[in-house]
């Protein structure tokens, strides 16, 4: 029986930054998962999505060139060779995850594995064109299977990531309705009208693909307004720009059923009271991703869950000794760059170190912690934010002093003549010190980087005045912002 330091479930952003920082400090380390390396997030999530996001800006920007002086005809795409640029991206970026396995000796194993007792894993392996397997297995019998081996590891981690979520309505079932990672692989047609059920960060950025290819787009949203877990200043501009671009917002509104048509698919729905019917090519549901478990623990394997997710303590320990877990099937933020820092943070206290990343802070000015995860949209214009809302400020109670800044004087801005957008950071009105940040441009999602940083050290507004910001840049805005946010402390102390 083969035995490893750290046997590692699912090959994602959480499972392949572990295996890679592992094995740089010695650690014999074996990762399994049922399909590729690079998980969901490299093969069928965020780098295909980016990929078809970059491609079909472009081809807007090419439609719309006569605004820089810019001439081109027969502007046209080939929806064949958008997926192909797709996947030479996808397959890219999983080769050089491959390469780092190999030359730092991880094994890669390609099927499914449960967990059993004392620290083993029972593997079926993948064979070719056996098709898609699921994280784990039921019932293995690995005396009765002969493709099954069992392996032994000091130490388990557990990163097998989330499934899309299904609404279980009537009429989902149908080739037509689909999840985000379907309608990616999809590469047969370009749909002249898409319906998108979820106003979130992974249905607006796929309806936004979609939209500037051409398409008629709906977005159905349950609650009172998009991107919910985002600062209600920036979803109301984000909206305002999606429905001038021609994208239909439906909010507040009950999808009932799907049902087959002769040229596609319709929605039935509630909306402000009154019955919906939409007609679609094809439909996305994108309502969130649940933990993906099934099969992945023998029956006497108590390992503690909840829902679905796998319960750990601080240190990502699960109540059994030596298991770990991270990433989306521990439930929380479900976001590639979680799942990494997790995993590092991880194998360094396996290895008895200091751990060299911070997944939260204590603010000098607050009595409890405070994430400081950047969440990133990948629209036109970007939307990155990191740390506190004004909205969550209030709520929780702390004063804060707010500097805004609206680019349209941002010299990019204006020689890129794009969406206007604006900056938003919050510090502590006493303290001074940066609380959260929030902005709406191009390159926002490169920007963010700084300001969680400021926050990770508990810098101040002056301390973030003292470095000078290239112009013209984007970035040399969050200078204005901050200067914004100081006026309004003078103005605070002149009143007093």
């Amino acid at each position: 029986m083969e035995k490893y330091d750290l046997l590692i479930i699912g090959a994602g952003p959480g499972g392949y930054v572990a295996a890679l920082e592992a094995a740089k400090r010695g650690m014999q380390v074996l990762v399994v998962d049922k399909k590729e390396a690079g998980g969901t997030c490299v093969n069928r999530g965020c780098i295909p999505t980016k990929a078809l996001l970059h491609a079909s800006t472009i081809y807007k920007d090419m439609k719309e060139c006569e605004k820089f002086g810019l001439y081109a005809k027969e502007i046209g795409f080939d929806m064949q060779k958008l997926y192909h640029y797709k996947e030479e991206s996808v397959v890219e970026m999983r080769n050089a995850i491959e390469e780092e396995f190999a030359r730092l000796g991880v094994t890669f194993v390609q099927g499914t594995a449960q967990v059993q007792a004392d620290k083993r894993v029972a593997v079926k392996k993948a064979r070719k064109g056996n098709g898609d397997f699921g994280c784990g297995m039921s019932d293995v019998d690995p005396v009765h299977t002969s493709d099954i081996v069992v392996y032994e590891a000091d130490k388990i981690l557990i990163a097998s990531g989330a499934a899309p979520r299904r609404l279980g309505l009537p009429g989902e079932e149908l080739p037509e309705v689909m999840t985000s990672e379907e309608l990616l692989q999809a590469n047969d047609r370009c749909y002249d009208r898409l319906v998108v059920v979820g106003g979130g960060v992974i249905g607006l950025e796929i309806a936004t693909v979609f939209q500037a290819l051409g398409a008629e787009v709906t977005v159905i949203e349950l609650g009172e307004r998009l991107l919910p877990s985002m600062d209600m200043e920036f979803a109301e501009a984000l909206e305002k720009i999606l429905v001038g671009r021609g994208i239909r917002v439906y909010k507040k509104s009950l999808l009932e059923r799907f049902e087959k048509e002769a040229d596609g698919v319709s929605c039935h729905l509630m909306s402000d009271g009154k019955k919906q019917v939409l007609s679609a090519d094809a439909v996305l549901v994108s309502v969130g991703r649940d933990p993906y478990t099934e099969g992945l623990f023998a029956p006497e394997l108590k390992i503690r869950m909840d829902h679905g997710k796998v319960l750990v303590n601080e240190f990502f320990m699960t109540n059994i000794p030596g298991i770990y877990a991270i990433g989306d099937v521990i439930g929380g933020v479900q976001l590639a760059h979680v799942a990494s820092a997790q995993a590092k943070y991880v194998v360094e206290r396996m290895n008895n170190l200091e751990p060299s990343v911070i997944l939260s802070i204590v603010p000098s000015c607050l009595f409890v912690s405070m994430s400081i995860i950047p969440n990133c949209l990948y629209l036109n214009p970007e939307i990155a934010t990191v740390g506190l809302t004004e909205e969550e400020a209030e709520k929780k109670g702390i004063p804060v002093r707010c500097g805004r800044y609206r680019m349209d004087a941002n010299g990019q801005t204006i020689l890129s003549k794009e969406e206007v957008g604006f900056i938003k950071v919050l510090f502590a009105a006493d303290s001074d010190v940066l609380l959260g940040a929030q902005i709406m441009c191009q390159r926002a999602t490169d920007m963010i980087g700084e300001l969680a940083t400021a926050i990770a050290n508990g810098l101040t507004s002056r301390q973030l005045m003292y470095a000078m910001r290239a112009h013209p840049t984007f970035n040399e805005a969050v200078s204005k912002a901050v200067e914004d946010s100081r006026e309004e402390k003078k103005s605070a102390i002149k009143s007093y």
